[in-house]
């Protein structure tokens, strides 16, 4: 199979020595948890900017699904970009890209500024994700894959988890701006290491980059962002959810269609929906694209909650959810170790009961809850994460042939922006409409809605609960499995 349809990252002609492969997956690693954190970043910082901005909470919430809407966007063309450049040259043009956005960012003079600051960044952070997973796949031997996952596993589940903390004791200390400000530096150092140890491995691909599929995954993946992300415009009898929502599902059609008859004419998909055939990639994809949608929607409640319903400041907020980012990150490579040696099965279904049971907990919160209680939750929430994520991650990806691997990567986080902007949609969307049937005013008002989205996030993650126990024991060996 060729690899210039395939998005695959071609092998050196010798085994790339241990010491050069963990470089390049720290650099990547590093520089990838940074982006990511961008993700939930700013969370705790809307109503400062809603003030500084002079705009309304709808508005300013683009800045959050404008980014996980460019993401899902730029991810489909990984694949793509992953066989026709080098590592070191995406590398470059990923951190180039974020540099950019958070430079823009910290000095945005208004609010159009800022957005178009948060897309240039979205854009690099969308290359480096599929990039890390790719690379370590490629050169980290099977067995131990798991581990080094479980490594990664903290970049992708635990930035998230995290930023709002470190956004709350920056914003409460130096204001928001240098949220942003403080990252520039470490992007421009990543910048610069990564370009001296990042080696020029794959690329030399030459299919031509389908420009009526770029236009489809525009239209359907950003249709279907858009449509989940506007879902509570519907109570003021706005038509735009359901045209954006007509307008995304009817696009991927075309989209999907037009992926399988390019790659049955040879002339090489966008995305290589053939991963879709294996029946481990598929069940863990929805066990994590749940999970980590309900994650999100979750971090963004949380501080809503904890701000209008208990009164507490930004810094107080973010410290509450500290220890739970602490836990994902002790637990994720230790859970990355035991897939090695057990699999997923005893790892997965435990962590989805986990999450299920502490999202129906957090339901329970009521205006006197303590804020140890709170604490407590959110922690028991963040281990079922770290219990899911890795060898979910892991399982999906090893399930699949080498040559998969580029657009494997390329599914699997863009249905993760996609979920993440569907979950945050969905919990919002419940607390609000929660908060509007309450007999209450203010601050009770946020908390009967946090309890019903609260309910609502348990209800969904059911769905991964119910798959789970399907995912089979033993993903077949990447490098020999063939999927026709």
């Amino acid at each position: 199979m060729s690899s210039q349809n395939t998005g695959s990252v071609t092998l050196p002609p010798a085994p790339t020595p241990a010491r050069t492969v963990t470089a390049v997956i720290a650099m990547l690693a590093a520089s990838a948890f940074v982006m990511i954190l961008n993700e939930t970043v700013l969370s705790v910082a809307l109503p400062p900017l809603m003030t500084e901005f002079g705009v309304g909470a709808t508005t300013i919430q683009w800045l959050t699904t404008g980014f996980l809407l460019t993401m899902a966007v730029v991810i489909p063309t990984t694949g793509y970009l992953l066989s026709r450049f080098t590592i070191r040259t995406l590398f470059i043009v990923a951190l180039t890209l974020f540099l950019l956005g958070t430079s823009l960012a910290a000095i945005a003079p208004s609010f159009g500024v800022m957005l178009a600051a948060r897309v240039v960044q979205a854009g690099g952070t969308a290359i480096v994700m599929p990039l890390l997973m790719t690379t370590t796949l490629t050169l980290v031997p099977p067995q131990h894959r798991g581990t080094v996952m479980g490594l990664n596993s903290i970049v992708i589940s635990v930035g998230p988890a995290i930023g709002p903390t470190l956004s709350g004791v920056v914003i409460e200390a130096l204001g928001w701006r240098w949220v942003f400000g403080l990252m520039v530096p470490i992007a421009l150092v990543a910048l610069i290491v990564g370009a001296i140890l990042v080696p020029r491995l794959g690329g030399g691909g030459r299919a031509p980059l389908d420009a009526l599929s770029v236009l489809l995954s525009l239209l359907g993946f950003g249709g279907i962002v858009a449509a989940v992300s506007s879902a509570s415009d519907l109570a003021h009898g706005s038509l735009v959810p359901p045209i954006a929502l007509a307008v995304g599902v009817t696009s991927l059609a075309v989209f999907t269609i037009r992926q399988k008859r390019l790659q049955s004419t040879g002339k090489g998909p966008l995305l290589d929906l053939r991963p879709f055939k294996e029946r481990n990639f598929r069940l863990s994809v929805t066990v994590l694209t749940v999970s980590f949608g309900v994650m999100l929607g979750t971090v963004v409640v949380l501080p809503i909650y904890a701000q209008s319903g208990l009164g507490l400041t930004v810094l107080a907020t973010g410290l509450i959810m500290l220890p739970g980012g602490i836990t994902q990150g002790v637990l994720a490579p230790v859970v990355g170790r035991l897939y090695d040696m057990l699999g997923p099965k005893p790892l997965v279904i435990p962590g989805v009961l986990i999450i299920c049971g502490s999202q129906w907990w957090l339901s329970t919160i009521g205006p006197g809850t303590a804020t140890s209680k709170l604490v407590a939750m959110h922690m028991t929430f963040s281990a079922g994460m770290a219990l899911v994520q890795t060898p979910m991650m892991t399982h999906a990806m090893s399930s699949l042939p080498l040559p998969l691997y580029g657009h494997g990567s390329a599914i699997l986080n863009t249905l993760q922006q996609l979920a993440g902007a569907a979950g945050t949609a969905a919990l919002i969307g419940a607390l609000a409409i929660g908060a509007s049937l309450s007999d209450q005013d203010g601050p009770a008002a946020q908390v009967a809605g946090a309890k019903i989205a609260f309910a609502v996030g348990g209800s969904l993650v059911l769905i991964a609960v119910i798959c789970a126990p399907f995912v089979t024991r033993h993903a077949r060996p990447a490098e020999a499995s063939t999927l026709s």
